[in-house]
């Protein structure tokens, strides 16, 4: 009888052990596809042929569609692009050197310090941008979609929009631009004196202050993560639909045989994102005072 009880005792031992390792050790990755809908009708100010046009779209299609690999745990994540070597002669290294100032670099999320951490290098520095992780009200729906054999279901929230976010920048004025192009049909000239007074390309760009979002989430990945910043689910972001940008995840492995270390990054000068933004900023009103200012009348180089 006492051989009997050790032996059961035993077994029950071996269980808890085998679930707490197995816990411990519950890692996956997802791979998602991202792509940005950029609207060229009035990119330029109008001065632009539909080639020129067409060849800038050409690009910026490598920095607006893009690969990312999400590496999680229970309570962390990495999220970071996939490196892969440009097409010879698209993407333009100094663009996307510069647009990636923009777009951000690796990032790390823990769900239970409640804190994201960003990598970013801004015209050679290094920066670890450091903020709590933004809180989303997610209303929780009804309907549900596959992706891939995942059923997932839809969650929607508004989410406030940073001001140097590019992948939500739009012609400052667009509203505007549509109603003159009505008037100017009916005859009436219409002087755009804004093409002359600009004098920095970011000037014709505006960011609006909160977008919807529409994410869908599987419960049969029992995290609380996602891509980017997103989380907060009773499940794993699969799918998210933010402004103008998508987020699909296109594979999913569990428990992969090689696991990839989820690090928690520590190079670079520690800012908050407010602070880095405003770093950002100053830099481009440097810029805009040593290439000229206002279109070189007045603001530009002095000797």
């Amino acid at each position: 009888m006492t051989q009997f009880i050790t032996r059961i005792c035993t077994v029950f031992f071996v269980l808890v052990t085998t679930v707490i390792s197995a816990q411990q050790d519950f890692q996956g990755q997802a791979i998602y596809q991202t792509k940005t809908t950029v609207d060229m009708s009035n990119f330029g100010g109008g001065q632009m042929s539909d080639q020129q046009k067409k060849q800038i779209a050409e690009r910026m299609k490598s920095m607006l569609e893009k690969t990312y690999i999400l590496n999680f745990n229970r309570s962390e994540s990495t999220y970071k692009e996939e490196e892969k070597l440009d097409a010879p002669g698209v993407g333009g290294g100094r663009m996307r050197g510069f647009m990636s100032s923009f777009t951000g670099g690796p990032q790390y999320k823990d769900i239970k310090e409640n804190v994201i951490l960003q990598e970013q290098e801004f015209f050679g520095k290094q920066f670890l941008v450091k903020d709590s992780l933004p809180k989303l009200e997610w209303k929780l729906g009804s309907e549900t979609k596959k992706i891939g054999q995942y059923t997932c279901f839809k969650a929607t929230a508004t989410k406030s929009v940073d001001e140097m976010d590019f992948m939500s920048m739009r012609r400052r004025g667009r509203n505007n631009d549509d109603k003159k192009e009505d008037e100017k049909k009916e005859g009436e000239e219409i002087t755009d004196t804004t093409k002359t007074e600009l004098d920095n390309p970011l000037d014709e760009l505006e960011t609006p202050k909160f977008v919807v979002v529409t994410a869908w989430y599987t419960p049969q990945i029992p995290v609380s993560t996602g891509p980017g910043e997103y989380h907060g689910l009773p499940g794993l972001i699969l799918e998210v639909q933010a402004d103008k940008t998508v987020m699909l995840c296109t594979k999913i492995v569990m428990n992969p045989q090689e696991k990839e270390g989820i690090n928690k990054p520590e190079t670079g000068e520690v800012v908050t994102r407010e602070a880095y933004n405003t770093i950002m900023k100053e830099k481009i009103e440097e810029m805009r005072e040593m290439y000229g200012g206002r279109g070189g009348r007045g603001g530009g180089r002095r000797n």
